[in-house]
């Protein structure tokens, strides 16, 4: 045993590499390595014997096995050694900058909008962006002859052949959400509707696909004089500055009455300013809910009124950052991203400011 201990010992501590290791596992404690030829010997010694060499088999093929796993680390550390000696690298460098992205003005003014109107109490609606033609047109007392409904404006889906049924659309505005909202809640309702639309037009403050945000409150005492306070309240908090605002006598199907809604501003050198100066801006259409309406949306006028309002979002982002063109939204120019895209960490609240 002592002759296979310096044997042993002796090759593994000499062993180049890992193959030659194993190799000698193998010669050693492998099923048919001498060590185990050693240990089924065993069984053919008197119990005396038994008593005396196996003891002395276990240690001899522990200290192998120890041996074994000792040399095999020293290999695996003077290989890694080598390694980092070929493949050097300082890693004191700097590393490499990583491109990140930026929130869309879009999607930051949504933010916004949602986080001003939530602390009013309205709460978020969301429909489809594919409407039949009586949600988006009938239910909201837009008569068939009308010219929104025709195909200069409205993006109608094509129908298989013999469906006499009407066509869908894509939704010209996001009011279809009220309508499925009334069906769905009743009422008393308050709620905003924010989404993508589509219309076919198209120039410098025109896009075929946009982003609105409408708001709809029903109750059993509900006046002008409530969205008044809600548009004031809203725009002072979109703006940081108290904006004064004005109401015009307009027509829309789905109000009566009806008005469309100035913003004081001024015109100073190309740049509109809001919340000063002695002009006037149009931002939105509103009016409370025309009868109807009400009935389309299964809610008895007798009974419930209320108010409806809708603005562009992306002309609201125009308007607070001074983007001049609405086209420059959707072009996917980097350069515009990252000169008017805000930080993840940017997010709208009310008491960290918007």
């Amino acid at each position: 045993m002592d002759d296979l201990r310096d044997k042993y010992l002796t090759r593994i501590a000499g062993a180049a590499d890992e193959t030659a290791l194993e190799d000698l596992r193998l010669a050693a404690v492998g099923k048919k390595g001498e060590v185990s030829l050693k240990m089924r010997e065993l069984g053919k010694m008197t119990p005396e014997e038994r008593q005396v060499a196996g003891p002395m088999l276990n240690a001899l093929k522990d200290e192998i096995n120890s041996a074994l796993a000792a040399k095999k680390v020293a290999l695996e550390d003077a290989a890694l050694d080598a390694r980092l000696a070929d493949e050097w690298l300082d890693v004191t460098l700097p590393a490499r900058d990583r491109p990140q992205g930026t929130i869309h003005p879009v999607s930051q003014v949504t933010e916004e909008v949602t986080a001003i109107l939530a602390d009013m109490g309205f709460a978020v609606a969301e429909g489809p962006q594919i409407e039949d033609d009586w949600h988006n047109f009938d239910a909201l007392n837009i008569p068939s002859h009308h010219p929104a409904r025709t195909e200069m404006d409205t993006f109608y889906m094509a129908r298989k052949e013999g469906d006499n049924r009407p066509p869908h659309v894509l939704r010209t505005h996001t009011s279809p959400v009220q309508i499925r909202s009334m069906l769905d809640q009743g009422a008393p309702i308050r709620i905003i509707c924010p989404g993508r639309v589509y219309r076919a037009d198209y120039d410098q403050t025109h896009t075929p696909m946009f982003h609105q945000v409408e708001g709809l409150a029903i109750d059993k005492d509900i006046s002008m004089a409530n969205l008044k306070w809600v548009l004031e309240e809203f725009f002072s908090a979109f703006f940081g500055t108290k904006v004064k605002t004005r109401f015009r006598a307009s027509h829309f199907p789905f109000t009566e009455p009806s008005a469309e809604v100035d913003i004081q501003c001024s015109f100073e050198g190309g740049t509109v300013k809001v919340g000063e100066g002695d002009s006037w801006l149009e931002v939105l259409g509103s009016g409370m809910v025309h009868p109807k309406v009400l009935e389309a949306g299964g809610i008895d006028p007798a009974e419930w009124q209320g108010f409806a309002f809708g603005m562009g979002i992306d002309r609201m982002a125009m308007l607070k950052y001074g983007i001049p063109d609405l086209r420059a939204f959707f072009d996917s120019d980097l350069r515009w991203l990252r000169h008017y895209g805000f930080s993840a960490l940017q997010v709208p609240t009310l008491h960290g400011g918007l």
